[in-house]
């Protein structure tokens, strides 16, 4: 039954797809929730014949009971890329998943992504890597990005010397400036555990984020990675790699930070760099500064 299912599938995850154990918790838990759902929607018990006749009435019945549940967009799409993905195995050559457009963003939203989508970005780049060393990578960098507020080429520029990562980072950015960034104990996990999966060594002077080949990770490989998952989200164009160090100074002055520790943080030459990047409008950034600074 059900139950049968879900744990081959868990097994096809992690042996065939090479899925890291977070992303097949995620999976697995998605797959359960469905699964209880039609069980009381359909009535009686849940097998393969079952699952292979659905509709996307079905489907769209489970989400709108989970959105109820007050499940955000990007999550009810990720969670719909899950279902696809297990649906698709139960079925084999004779699947027949149910056709249905996720869950869409809003228009006109602000324009930085928020922490949720943030993450769920970097888990769905993770969940549809090729490889299990991969998906650890593209999430260690685009948590890297949020988390430290670091350009795409900064993170690029790291070697293996920084390894293991401490509470702070020494980052080099424009013009050979060099700037002290602090690390979340999650960024410095995540790093962790790319390091410990990545199959080529990771010498002090080798970049520390690798290609699929062992050569140095390029840019345009993770920008594609982000695209894909910004569209199977349902995210807005310009979230871009670029966007999450966007977000983590916009989050951060939101949350009260103060003006000149952020433009330090950024690396920014002057504060009217900080104020264009993270898009505060003049006048609030006028009455930031003015509240902050002991001599405004």
């Amino acid at each position: 039954m059900a139950d049968g299912l879900i744990r081959d599938w868990d097994a096809h995850l992690a042996h065939e797809k090479r899925r890291s154990e977070h992303t097949r918790r995620a999976y697995i838990a998605a797959a359960e929730r469905f699964c209880a759902f039609l069980s009381r929607h359909r009535g009686g018990a849940v097998d393969a014949p079952m699952l292979v006749a659905l509709t996307p009435n079905d489907v769209r019945a489970y989400l709108a009971e989970r959105r109820g549940e007050g499940l955000g967009n990007a999550s009810a799409a990720r969670e719909l890329s899950a279902l696809r993905g297990f649906l698709r195995f139960v079925g084999g050559s004779n699947a027949s998943v149910p056709q249905m457009r996720g869950p869409r963003v809003k228009k006109g939203l602000p324009r930085p992504v928020s922490p949720a989508e943030a993450l769920a970005l970097a888990q769905d780049v993770e969940d549809h890597a090729r490889e299990g060393w991969v998906g650890a990578r593209d999430f260690a960098l685009l948590l890297l990005l949020y988390g430290a507020g670091l350009r795409i080429g900064e993170a690029l520029g790291l070697t293996g010397a920084v390894l293991p990562l401490g509470e702070t980072l020494r980052v080099t950015g424009k013009r050979d400036k060099t700037r002290i960034v602090p690390i979340l104990p999650a960024v410095a996990a995540a790093v962790s555990r790319y390091a410990a999966a990545c199959p080529w060594p990771i010498a002090k002077d080798m970049p520390l984020f690798l290609g699929a080949r062992g050569g140095p990770l390029q840019p345009g490989v993770v920008r594609a990675s982000v695209r894909s998952a910004r569209r199977a989200l349902g995210l807005p164009e310009r979230t871009t790699p670029h966007a999450l160090r966007h977000s983590f100074a916009t989050h951060l002055l939101a949350g009260g930070a103060d003006l000149r520790s952020l433009q330090e943080l950024l690396g920014h030459a002057s504060l009217a760099s900080t104020q264009v990047y993270t898009a505060v409008d003049a006048a609030h950034l006028l009455d930031i500064y003015r509240s902050a600074h002991p001599r405004a």
